[in-house]
């Protein structure tokens, strides 16, 4: 993959996919994100394949890359007899998996999971065997990309050595990445600014890196280790600009697509704030 800095942020498919790749053109973007769907319902959504296939076609002209999110429900941890089911996270993530193939997306984006009230290894072999059901019958090239979490729901999903972990132990570890989000690291405790080398070299001892396929870039408002997941504009928040610019431009992240999760700014886009974080990389 090239090294050239990709910058972007999470856009509205309000209008569509293709509409949405367009207007993270126009801002300067050179990747977004999206929500495949309803962002607050697991609902299923027919696959527009001419809206997506305009998106992908339209990626393609810009070199555009882009990722899908999915909705907030989604909970890899669900059991058989949870409400929401596995059965039904399943049938969703699949759904997602193909409206991001269609719109030409690198994958899906799926925070680690919750276990609320279960016990830490019936968490996991749940989360391990919603992962298994959703892409054994899954032959896109889209991958599901697991997200670090920040804590405030349960310690679960905050290392490296976890997400790293979860991956090796699927029957699909070829069609999973991971996608780190610089907030939650920070929020976590995993990541301190002032000491970006340590999570360097655990990326690399860990394996993490070669399989990092989306950031997040997020500063964040409440401190180091607070285990609040609350984002703020980058180098308006307590990691700082000093500490997500040694971070961002660092051999590993080179590259990646990297999405602002902010706030718009007034003009009702982040083009300022893309086009600040790409100053970074100017010689």
């Amino acid at each position: 993959m090239s090294t050239e800095p990709r910058i972007g942020a999470h856009v509205s498919i309000r209008s569509g996919y293709a509409q949405a790749a367009r207007a993270a053109w126009r801002s300067g973007a050179g990747c977004f994100q999206y929500f495949p769907k309803n962002p607050r319902s697991l609902q299923l959504k027919a696959v527009d394949t001419r809206d997506a296939g305009a998106c992908a076609s339209y990626c393609r002209e810009k070199g555009l890359l882009c990722v899908a999110h999915t909705p907030y429900p989604t909970n890899l941890a669900a059991g058989d007899t949870d409400s929401p089911s596995r059965e039904v996270m399943v049938r969703s993530l699949l759904n997602d998996l193909e409206i991001a193939e269609a719109c030409g997306s690198l994958g899906v984006v799926v925070h680690f999971g919750h276990f609320q009230k279960l016990p830490p290894l019936q968490g996991y072999q749940n989360i391990i065997q919603c992962i298994n059901e959703t892409l054994h019958s899954w032959t896109g090239t889209a991958k599901l990309l697991i997200e670090n979490q920040a804590g405030n729901g349960g310690f679960e999903g905050t290392t490296l050595e976890e997400l790293v972990k979860i991956r090796e132990l699927s029957r699909y570890p070829e069609k999973i990445g991971f996608c780190f989000d610089t907030c939650h690291a920070f929020a976590a405790g995993i990541w301190n600014p002032e000491r970006s080398g340590d999570l360097l070299e655990s990326g690399y001892r860990l394996n993490y890196w070669p399989h990092l396929t989306a950031v997040h870039l997020n500063d964040s408002r409440y401190p180091y280790s607070s285990k609040r997941d609350r984002h703020a504009g980058v180098g308006r928040g307590q990691i700082g600009e000093k500490g997500l610019k040694e971070l961002l431009t660092s051999e590993p992240l080179l590259g990646k697509p990297a999405i602002l999760e902010t706030e718009k700014g007034t003009d009702g886009t982040h083009r300022d704030e893309i086009a600040a974080v790409l100053s970074w990389f100017e010689a």
